[in-house]
């Protein structure tokens, strides 16, 4: 190893080392290790199940608003109180 290579190698592992403490220290950086610790997959496995379940009713809720709606227009339409379309 010569005089030049260690010169350019330093800055690098410097930067480097830098960077990956900056990210050891983030919110990312937290994540990762509570995933490697293995603590925080319970979590979110618990998340993406309860996911689909949300959803489901969601859509359901979503379903009996628009089947009430067409009730109500489909009666305003009896009773004449819609104009026909322009």
């Amino acid at each position: 190893m010569g005089v030049a290579f260690l010169g350019v190698m330093i800055p690098i592992i410097a930067v480097g080392g830098f960077f990956t403490w900056m990210i050891s220290l983030s919110p990312v950086g937290k994540a990762y290790a509570e995933k490697i610790r293995g603590q925080g997959s319970s979590e979110g496995h618990e998340q993406v199940l309860q996911a689909p379940d949300d959803l489901r009713q969601e859509v359901t809720e979503l379903s009996e608003r628009v089947d009430f709606t067409e009730r109500m227009l489909a009666k305003a339409k009896e009773k004449g109180l819609l104009e026909p379309p322009r």
